[in-house]
């Protein structure tokens, strides 16, 4: 139980994206290079320079019961539609000991969030401001609490080895996942339920990044305006959502007769201590991660033939990691099939890193590599295969696939995941 070296595989995948109510749908619609940025329709979004993100394609009022769904922020609502998802996906039919294939004690639960529940948070405020104190919500505390989505995962599946949240902007999701393969490489759970979420499409975070000019204000082309590696691209646009996996030991796995997606090879971690928000633009502290991830597990950077890439379509972040890549692998970068697919969803902030690690998994499942949309003119500097506008296949044999995620505050996050 107490190994430190042992084998961590995915054997659940679950989401809800801009792009669909699942991980299916998700899937289908980045094979098909589909954007889901939309132009916000609400009455608040009229008069803001903004007003364009990549809103849930599958609403959680169609698929959490009233009851249930008006006690939690719509990021845990998000999070139990994915988990829920990636459960039965991974096999299991009930909660954990009621499926006695998984005991509660060894399973556990790391389901990030970049914000939490600001939307709750925001809203109440103004029910407080309008209508008065007898009109706040009971369940406004927990509900805007940061470790709501993975308490309510928690609780939801009976996972009593440990429920955390790491909170590292951007590389929130990734850093979850991470957590939960040490959790099962140092023999502290058998099962983690792990990823990311987020829930901030509202006037105050939208204008608070437009006016960082971080965001993308192509209201004009809402499609086209999550545009990665492209010389024109001129932000990132909001996007909405889930991601989560199941992962185990490779021993409880087989034990169950599970099918198993992928390897989790696992993570390397760094930081910029460089600047609040920007990246440091040689590249140096992302290099710092992938070469992390090279020294700390049996990775080579010759079977690396996939990165889901941070790529958020800013102009200095999708440059310096880039460059990293180059200083970290060198030529091995040359046959590394890089995708975005932020194009198609947008930034989902926490959420990105689960996503884009169902997209990892898939991926390399499926042995094709996404498309980025919208590269009219591919940035002189970006120095690498880009996949662009249709998918491509990835070769045969025992290959492995990146995702990165690096968030404002320098934290960076390369996960690893290997062909079985």
């Amino acid at each position: 139980m107490n190994s430190t070296n042992r084998t961590v595989v995915v054997t659940g995948i679950g989401a809800t994206t801009p792009l669909g109510g699942d991980a299916a749908s998700t899937w289908e619609g980045l094979l098909a290079g589909r954007s889901g940025v939309s132009l916000l329709a609400q009455d608040w979004a009229a008069e803001l320079p903004v007003r364009i993100a990549g809103q849930i394609a599958v609403e959680p009022g169609e698929v959490i019961p009233r009851p249930q769904a008006r006690k939690l922020d719509r990021s845990a609502q998000f999070a139990l539609i994915a988990a829920k998802e990636a459960w039965a996906d991974a096999g299991y039919t009930a909660k954990a000991g009621e499926d006695t294939s998984v005991d509660p004690h060894r399973l556990g639960a790391v389901i990030a969030s970049g914000i939490g529940g600001v939307t709750t948070l925001l809203d109440q405020y103004d029910v407080l401001k309008e209508k008065g104190v007898r009109r706040v919500s009971p369940h406004t505390v927990p509900m805007l609490m940061p470790n709501s989505p993975a308490a309510n995962v928690g609780i939801e599946l009976g996972a009593h080895a440990g429920v955390h949240t790491p909170v590292s902007a951007c590389a929130s999701g990734a850093e979850a996942i991470g957590y939960a393969i040490e959790m099962i490489r140092t023999g502290r759970a058998d099962v983690v339920v792990a990823g990311g979420t987020e829930a901030a499409i509202h006037p105050l975070p939208i204008v608070a990044f437009g006016n960082m000019m971080a965001m993308s204000k192509n209201n004009d082309d809402p499609q086209g305006a999550s545009r990665p590696y492209d010389a024109d691209r001129n932000g990132f646009v909001l996007g909405e959502g889930a991601g989560v996996v199941v992962l185990e030991s490779e021993e409880h796995a087989k034990a169950r007769g599970a099918k198993i997606y992928a390897e989790a090879v696992g993570q390397g971690i760094s930081a910029d201590a460089h600047h609040i928000t920007q990246p440091e633009p040689s590249g140096n502290g992302i290099a710092a991660a992938l070469q992390n991830l090279i020294d700390t597990t049996d990775l080579k950077p010759a079977e690396i033939m996939h990165v889901n890439a941070h790529a958020t379509s800013t102009p200095q972040g999708d440059v310096a990691e880039i460059k990293a890549l180059r200083k970290a692998y060198g030529d091995d970068v040359d046959h590394m099939a890089i995708s975005s697919t932020k194009s198609m969803t947008g930034h989902l902030l926490g959420g990105a890193g689960g996503v884009e690690t169902v997209a990892t998994v898939l991926a390399l499942k499926n042995r094709v590599a996404p498309p980025t949309i919208n590269i009219q003119n591919l940035d002189p500097e970006v120095d690498a295969d880009v996949v662009r506008d249709e998918a491509r296949p990835l070769p045969e044999g025992r290959i492995a696939a990146l995702n990165d995620s690096f968030g404002f505050g320098g934290h960076n996050v390369v996960l690893a995941f290997r062909t079985v």
